[in-house]
């Protein structure tokens, strides 16, 4: 049966994750990131990559196909992640490359200018930054939406893309690639997520002005924007419920949401000098049919 048709559909078992960010290790039935129809072709051979939120979800499947296709990796988590963090460290390491954790709290821009010197110190340099992690919580109402969650979600999804960029860029040489996770919220403005929509508009234009500013180094800026994805982040959102966790996707015109390992390949080909070359400044959309 052809991929499209073979991933999980909703309903799912009705759940809420008790802690967020949540634990893919929770989460039922498990994402699935491994892409058995994936065909590796050395196109990241040697290169250095650097994953916020590689624990799980979306990283943890972009962290596994760069290894698979030849890259070392470093991803961040924060510690309560941990768990995930060692999962995916080992499915990379079983894979033959190399997989640096580095546990901290992207909001502290400390962490940020800390995790890119030690990706550049245990990797031997830096190639790829993908600026992924990300926090959400669904409102009912605009009295819901408090400047402390807002500050949070916007320290969250967009400052440390800067600060990322602002510490990787040196270390980055012509043919290096930055890739941000965007969302389909930035074009579709969901009322019950105003501040996560907001970020991810933030992100798709600070990628494209990244993109202009860059591409005299030779350092291409792109972002992909996914639709609904089988990851921890939703039914670990504390604004939403066990139902509309279990139906979660179901109004996407494909019927369901992406599972990683559908998403992923997309970061593979963004990163590859030999594949996207020409590709700078695109918000690339994996929304399931849904149209921007």
């Amino acid at each position: 049966m052809a991929q499209i048709h073979n991933e999980p559909k909703p309903p799912f078992p009705k759940q809420h994750l008790p802690t967020s960010p949540g634990l893919e290790s929770q989460l039922k039935p498990r994402p699935r990131f491994q892409a058995p129809n994936y065909k590796p072709a050395a196109k990241l051979d040697g290169k250095k990559a650097l994953i916020t939120g590689g624990d799980s979800g979306i990283g943890r499947a972009v962290a596994v196909l760069y290894a698979r296709e030849g890259a070392d990796v470093a991803i961040t988590f924060l510690p309560i992640e941990r768990k995930d963090a060692e999962e995916t460290c080992k499915y990379i390491e079983d894979i033959g490359r190399k997989c640096v954790l580095l546990e901290g709290d992207l909001t502290d821009p400390e962490f940020c200018q800390e995790c890119v010197e030690s990706a550049v110190d245990e990797l031997g340099g830096l190639d790829i930054l993908v600026s992924n992690a990300a926090h959400q919580r669904r409102k009912a109402s605009l009295d819901e939406l408090t400047f402390q969650e807002w500050d949070k979600t916007f320290k969250t999804n967009i400052y440390p893309y800067f600060l990322l960029v602002k510490a990787a860029v040196p270390h980055m040489k012509s043919g290096s690639a930055i890739i941000a996770t965007s969302s389909e919220t930035a074009f579709q403005g969901p009322k019950e997520l105003p501040d996560y929509a907001a970020t991810k508009g933030a992100i798709n234009t600070f990628t494209k002005s990244l993109a202009r500013m860059l591409i005299d180094k030779g350092i291409r800026v792109n972002a992909v924007a996914p639709g609904p994805v089988w990851t921890p982040l939703n039914p670990a959102d504390k604004g939403t419920d066990k139902d509309k966790v279990s139906h979660f996707g179901e109004s996407q015109p494909i019927g369901r949401p992406a599972q990683p390992e559908e998403i992923a390949p997309a970061y593979v080909f963004l990163a590859s000098d030999a594949d996207a070359s020409y590709v700078s400044g695109a918000i690339l959309p994996e929304m399931g049919a849904l149209p921007i």
